[in-house]
């Protein structure tokens, strides 16, 4: 019968003492060593292994190894025999190794964002375990319960990552367990007897359409870097507030290719490999964000139709960046909470669902949530007009619904530069916080600047430095107009930005 103890030998120039499990059958011993190691306050007086976290971990192992051995009849097995069946059984069933290549099969298909939530899962199991070679003989209901108590603080990860790990481990005993032939490498189960706890229901993020107007209104706090990750932030804001709701994922990997006639058209990231129709959708680009489009248009050759990723490895980087900003705002003008990108995702939903009163399924589409009418879309051909729609009446209530008089006649500009002379007849108006501040109709004026100048006039002396004002600029003869937003300092027409 064979014996296991836990036991150090050599000690390393660093100091510590690297952990084996002393293995002794028929009068003679072997060694396997552990990823444990000790220091001197680690071991007795006498040399013996007292870490108490290293003894529980070998003692897991022990136990699994006599159950293996008492398995099989080893009395004329060698030493090396033994000690061989033992290692070679536990390195064909590590988890960790498993769960690696899993996470990577994973994200080359092409679920990056799955991946690296599948990854923080098997690496938080491998942190309370103690090890980064977790073998399957571990996966007691007892473990996975103690597990899963150590996460109950949190608000999703309590249900997201042992779920990540339980489709880990299934995968697992589809690839080691044969049950036709009897071969079952993966002896334990505990998932049947495992009640996985729901996650916390998410707060609403969704804010009132006068707060998000508010919002982009706000001065950005003073920088001098060229651009500032406040002023990225508040603009990736509105792109996401205008285009119904994008993802910033979407967002930072939008391809030339991808912006055509006005339009833009692009697969959803999160959802395309899981949906037949490869989460397409497609929206006309407002008028309000023709200058931001303008503003981050990448180098003339360059594929991606944003310089975003120029500054950011990867969409996880863009989107936490553009959070920190949005932090950043809310900080400067002492906001009660900080937005985030998705508060204006969730806004655009609910102001289009209980403002504008669209229907629950139009509101869906134009998000591109998964469909729940799979069978009927298989004979009605997509609309996309219907988001483009849907979204020019969400701009229009958040930024101008409280102006009914301006918006009459309302005709979409073609996508040709916006020009005015001084045989034109204008109308310029500009409004602050909501409010109609001026507005006047002559001619005379040669260009846009000529029209904001006159408007900045009126403009409240006590407006603060570094806030926004908007400012609309009509020709009525070719009745065509355009909204531009301009940071506003001391009275003086600063350089403009058309929105």
């Amino acid at each position: 019968m064979a014996t296991f103890k836990t036991c150090v030998q050599k000690q390393r120039s660093d100091g510590f003492y690297p952990v084996y499990i002393r293995v002794t059958h028929n009068r003679k011993s072997s060694y396997i060593k552990t990823d444990k190691m000790v220091d001197k306050k680690g071991l007795t007086r006498t040399g013996e292994v007292k870490d108490p976290f290293v003894l529980s971990f070998c003692s897991d192992i022990i136990k699994t190894y006599i159950d293996k051995a008492n398995k099989e009849d080893i009395s004329k097995w060698s030493i090396k025999e033994l000690v061989d069946f033992l290692e070679k059984t536990e390195t064909d069933v590590c988890f960790s190794d498993f769960a690696r290549k899993y996470k990577f099969e994973m994200a080359k298909s092409g679920q990056e964002r799955n991946a690296k939530n599948y990854q923080l899962a098997y690496q938080h199991l491998e942190r309370f375990a103690g090890t980064n070679k977790l073998m399957f003989s571990r996966f007691t209901t007892k473990f996975v319960n103690d597990w899963m108590k150590s996460l109950s603080g949190t608000s999703r990860a309590k249900e997201m990552y042992p779920v990540c790990v339980r489709q880990i481990f299934k995968a697992a005993i589809l690839k080691y367990n044969d049950y036709d032939r009897g071969l079952i490498q993966i002896k334990t189960n505990p998932w049947p007897k495992i009640v996985i706890p729901k996650s916390d229901k998410p707060e609403h993020k969704a804010i009132p359409a006068s707060e998000i107007k508010k919002f982009f209104e706000l001065p950005l706090p003073p920088s001098k870097m060229k651009c500032p990750l406040p002023e990225l932030a508040q603009d990736v804001a509105k792109m996401v507030m205008c285009l119904a709701g994008i993802n910033t994922a979407d967002l930072y990997h939008l391809k030339v290719s991808d912006y055509k006639d006005g339009k833009i058209s692009y697969n959803r990231r999160k959802t395309a490999k899981f949906r037949s129709d490869g989460a397409y959708m497609e929206l006309d680009v407002p008028d309000i964000l023709k200058d931001l489009f303008e503003k981050y248009k990448s180098e003339d050759g360059d594929e991606y139709l944003f310089n975003f990723h120029k500054r950011y490895s990867d969409n996880d980087i863009f989107n936490v960046n553009v959070n920190g900003g949005l932090r950043k705002i809310c900080q400067f003008n002492e906001l009660p909470e900080s937005y985030c990108v998705y508060t204006f995702r969730h806004s655009w939903g609910t102001i289009a669902r209980n403002d504008i009163r669209a229907t629950m399924y139009d509101v869906a589409f134009a998000m591109n949530h998964a469909s729940a009418h799979k069978v009927t879309e298989v004979y009605v051909k997509p609309d996309y007009s219907i988001v483009s729609e849907l979204n020019r009446k969400v701009i229009d209530f958040v930024f101008y619904d409280k102006l009914p008089d301006l918006l009459e006649d309302d005709v979409d500009v073609e996508q040709t530069q916006f020009r005015i002379s001084f045989k034109n007849m204008v109308r310029g108006t500009v409004f602050f916080q909501e409010k109609k501040i001026y507005s006047f109709e002559d001619l005379g004026y040669n260009n846009v600047n000529d029209v904001i100048s006159e408007l900045v006039k009126h403009l409240p002396e006590d407006m603060p430095i570094g806030s926004k004002a908007l400012f609309r600029v009509d020709n009525l003869d070719k009745k065509e107009h355009r909204f531009y937003a301009v940071s506003y300092t001391h009275l003086t027409l600063p350089t403009n930005s058309r929105v």
